[in-house]
């Protein structure tokens, strides 16, 4: 990414300023984990069998641990080193779940947390293009983020999308015992997992309510989960959709008496249980408010 300032109408490049230590990138995003990825920070530097996770974090929404690792340097193995991850956590789950209530003061319970959630993520300076490739399958619980600094404490931060077209990774994975048992277990949820909920009217309104979303802000990511679909922005999942066979329910993530809604469409579900974030649920079977829920899914957004 090339990066530019304008001085009357003029373009000066920007330089970058690399990273010169790994700890340094670490430092980054640490100290901004929740913004970048809405993750809990749990520990850094920990240490489980002789091997030393770089941060460990939290994902409260998913209910699930991720494991992030800093690389400067190209000739690494993702998926291999991504895998033996994956399988160290699902080896080990007691001692994670004991850093956590240690690191957190909390008593997160061994049954709260979901485990077919549970993930990598890769952060370095640039992936090679044989390293997006190998990990560009739309089921795969790997993430890849490029980070850059610029001169004036300018830095870019990346999430490395995958290709809509891209393949399931378990006919792969299916040929090795060790893999196969990591993929059966951790499960990475698309919007096509959750199109087999709907009818093809239901699937269709939400195709119609997704786009009206992603047109409320700029960077907005679908981040498909188990039981909803989320949209987040700045780290942040403001809105939830679920589809049914006769019905989109919706979810708007703001606490009880911070919604203006004139229209009163909206139901308080603070004191329900329910799936998707936020104290507020519309039922819908039709587009016909579609503008007017997108006012009030707008005010959920947040800032930068």
């Amino acid at each position: 990414m090339e990066l530019y300032s304008v001085t009357d109408n003029k373009l000066s490049n920007v330089r970058e300023v690399p990273f010169k230590l790994e700890r340094e990138l670490q430092r980054v995003f640490e100290n901004n984990l929740l913004a970048l990825m809405g993750l809990e920070m749990v520990k850094s530097e920990f240490t489980i069998k002789n091997k030393r996770i770089d941060t460990l974090g939290f994902d409260p929404e998913s209910k699930a641990f991720v494991i992030i690792e800093y690389k400067r340097e190209k000739n690494i193995s993702v998926i291999d080193q991504g895998f033996s991850y994956l399988a160290l956590m699902l080896e080990n789950k007691a001692d994670f779940i004991v850093e956590y209530n240690e690191s957190m003061k909390k008593g997160l319970q061994r049954y709260e947390v979901d485990w077919s959630q549970a993930r990598v993520a890769f952060v370095s300076t640039s992936f090679t293009e044989n390293q997006i490739q190998a990990t560009n399958f739309k089921d795969i619980a790997i993430e890849l983020w490029e980070v850059k600094r610029f001169e004036n404490n300018v830095v870019s931060i990346n999430k490395i999308k995958r290709l809509q077209s891209a393949e399931s990774i378990k006919p792969v994975t299916q040929k090795n015992e060790k893999l196969k048992s990591i993929t059966d277990e951790v499960i990475v949820f698309t919007e096509q997992d959750h199109y087999k909920n709907g009818s093809e009217s239901t699937v269709e309104l939400y195709e119609k309510f997704k786009n009206a979303v992603l047109n409320l802000a700029d960077d907005i990511e679908v981040k498909p989960k188990k039981m909803e679909i989320g949209f987040r922005v700045n780290g942040k999942v403001f809105a939830d959709i679920c589809i049914q066979r006769k019905a989109l329910k919706i979810w708007i993530n703001l606490k009880k008496g911070m919604l203006e809604d004139s229209k009163n469409i909206t139901q308080d579900v603070s004191n329900t249980g329910h799936w998707g974030n936020g104290d507020y649920q519309i039922q819908v079977s039709d587009d016909s408010n579609l503008e007017y829920i997108m006012s009030l899914v707008k005010q959920a957004i947040p800032k930068a």
